[in-house]
């Protein structure tokens, strides 16, 4: 019997051009699973105070979660870490597809790059085969020519990971992707590898995951996807959910909550993906309007935001796409003859609201458009759009001018001018090199007081869900170790309400709603467990979906007999950790403020959101005193550091 884990890490010195086997003990995947909770203790442990993340001392990995790889459902991801470029703080994003699984096929648990190549090169792992090669005939490629290119040359069956044009010209916002497209976009990590000069990863494997009881790991994969199935919507169900995306209305003035039953929720997101979002979050003003400003029902009222809707982008789409052993499929892969768009991914619902609800925006060609530009380009739609916002705010104010912007007239809702801009991003060119690494910096090089329209949080751009609408995304965009991010833990938002039926045993407080101090232990529980699901390698939509056995999995899977407890410790220990990075980086954490207008200070007079005003700093205090850190400051007490094997901390910290 195995234990699913290869107990393997490889690292590789692009300076040195060689390639180096890391043994690990199995007590390392009981504490940190893998995914990032791996690549925090990995780069921690490996990567000395301050160093600038885009030098050849800097550490970065590529860490598939500890089930990925296997039919567990919903474990497609992988995730890819080190220290942000654009906030300085601990940087990690992560993508779905079929690029993950294949590490692991390659007999590796992570593959972590340091130094800096001479030239471009790429690393080459096929069936054992590992190489450094040139990369100069694919420099300068987006991500969809790369792929092609390399499989010309290794073979159809490879698979890869790289950047495109916007890591090789290190802008801030660049990410990594895979899969013709799919970007783990957040962080500005793909600056890290154009740094590095290192284009991509080829892997093509052939190890296989040694389960350690297959049979019983096996039978809980096809109990669990048969429940899935069973008893599918009737003709009556689906026709009510084609309507879901036009009772947009309805929901804002009944005020309806964004949940259901899980079959229902499953069917939704398995019509529609993330775009089923688009207008039910722009009327009931979850979307930011307006760089932050507007208010949706008024601003970019339905007539609008129904252009945008799911129902509109169905009528391109040509097949259902998803991530490796997703029984959901949620992408989708779309056709759209009227730009000469053959073959591209359906947009995602942060790229429809960042480049739509948020530039005042309703051309669903412009959003087609700018969808392939950022796939291609690997650049992160959020932060690209929430830049262009900054850009027109200034704009309207006069801080910039036709001059500036190169002739384009940075107006709201002018889809040809944001498509232009996107792409002198991508190339930094002109304008689009003053804002390629944000608006914070863009602010820091314009002046003239454009600080105020760069919504930002520790330089990342704040993400397409508003903290009126759901509150405690407010303390996890300001204090969570990747700040500005609505995928990291926040108990109020959408995939929280089923997480006390994802796995048995796993309750949040009851009356936790009600009450301030049993929701900051629902917080501290909450954080705990997305940083087990991530670590696994699961979806984080895979709370969504109705009980799941996720321990049950684990324990088959690694031969261990891991509680509910345990997990909940294992994940504060990942948080902490992340938490101890950025302390030790001299970042201000408890300092850290929201741009009043995402949090209602001053509040709406008007809508959905009117008079709200959402408080964070004494709920962050709370919560840091349920997770052992000091209300004060954010540090881990010594006690905490102790009682979670984190001892190795203390002496950075205190």
């Amino acid at each position: 019997m195995g234990t699913g884990f290869f107990g393997k890490v490889l690292w590789v010195n692009l300076t040195e051009e060689n390639f180096k086997e890391e043994l690990l003990t199995g007590d390392i995947y009981r504490q940190y699973l893998g995914g990032y909770g791996l690549g925090v203790k990995l780069i921690y442990e490996n990567m000395p105070a301050n160093i600038d993340p885009l030098s050849a001392n800097s550490v970065f990995g590529f860490f598939p979660g500890l089930l990925t790889g296997t039919a567990a459902p919903f474990s497609g991801r992988y995730m890819v870490a080190g220290k942000s470029p654009l906030t300085r703080t601990w940087g990690d994003s992560n993508s779905g597809g079929t690029f993950g699984p294949e590490i692991k096929r390659c007999g590796y648990d992570a593959i972590m790059i340091k130094g800096v190549a001479n030239t471009p090169k790429y690393i080459s792992i096929i069936e054992d085969q590992k190489k450094i090669l040139d990369a100069s005939e694919i420099w300068g490629l987006d991500i969809i020519e790369t792929e092609s290119k390399m499989k010309e040359k290794h073979g159809k069956f490879i698979k890869v990971a790289g950047i495109g044009q916007a890591g090789e010209k290190l802008s801030y916002l660049s990410g990594i992707a895979n899969d013709k497209g799919r970007i783990a976009a957040r962080a500005g990590l793909g600056a890290i590898l154009g740094s590095k000069k290192l284009k991509a990863l080829v892997l093509k494997g052939n190890k296989k995951i040694s389960i350690h009881n297959r049979e019983n790991f096996l039978e809980l994969v096809k109990i669990y996807n048969e429940s899935g199935t069973n008893g599918e919507p009737n003709k009556l169900i689906r026709s009510i959910l084609q309507n879901v995306p036009r009772l947009a209305k309805t929901i804002r003035r009944f005020r309806i909550k964004f949940a259901g039953p899980p079959k229902m929720i499953r069917e939704i997101y398995k019509s529609f993906g993330t775009s089923v979002a688009n207008t039910l979050s722009a009327e009931t003003n979850d979307s930011p309007i307006k760089n932050w400003t507007g208010i949706g029902m008024y601003d970019f009222p339905f007539k609008k935001s129904k252009n945008l809707s799911a129902i509109e982008i169905q009528k391109y789409k040509i097949r259902e796409y998803g991530c490796f052993s997703c029984p959901v499929q949620c992408g989708g892969i779309l056709k759209v003859p009227e730009i000469k768009l053959d073959e591209t991914l359906l947009p995602e619902y942060e790229t429809c609201c960042s480049f739509g609800a948020l530039l005042l925006n309703h051309d669903l060609f412009s959003i087609f458009e700018i969808n392939d530009l950022c796939n291609r380009a690997a650049i992160d739609t959020i932060s690209t759009g929430a830049t262009i916002a900054f850009a027109m705010e200034c704009f309207e104010n006069g801080i910039l001018t036709e001059e500036d912007t190169d002739g384009l007239k940075l107006t709201w809702g002018n889809s040809k001018a944001i498509v232009e801009m996107v792409k002198k991003i991508i190339n930094r060119e002109g304008i689009g090199d003053v804002l390629a690494d944000g608006s914070r910096i863009a602010s820091e090089k314009i002046g003239k007081q454009s600080a105020e329209y760069s919504i930002t949080s520790l330089g990342s751009e704040i993400a397409m869900h508003n903290p009126r609408v759901f509150p405690s995304l407010a303390f996890t965009y300001n204090y969570d170790p990747t700040p500005g991010r609505h995928t990291a833990a926040s108990i109020d938002f959408v995939d929280i309400g089923p997480i006390n039926k994802f796995q048995k045993g796993f309750k949040l407080p009851k009356g936790w709603r009600k009450s301030e101090k049993k929701k900051q232990i629902g917080q501290m529980l909450d954080t705990s467990i997305h940083q087990v699901i991530n670590s696994a390698g699961l979806c984080m939509f895979s709370t969504l979906f109705g009980p799941y056995p996720f321990i049950d999995l684990i324990n088959n899977f690694a031969g261990w007999n891991v509680s509910v407890d345990e997990l909940i410790k294992i994940g504060v220990r990942i948080q902490t950790l992340r938490q101890a990075f950025n302390l030790r980086e001299g970042i201000d954490i408890v300092g850290n403020k929201l741009p009043g207008r995402v949090t209602g200070h001053p509040p709406d007079k008007r809508g959905p959101t009117k008079g709200i005003s959402v408080e964070y700093k004494d709920f962050y205090k709370g919560y840091c005193g349920e997770m052992g850190w000091n209300p004060e400051n954010g540090y881990p007490l010594k006690e905490t550091l102790k009682d979670l094997d984190l001892e190795f901390v203390i002496k950075d910290l205190y």
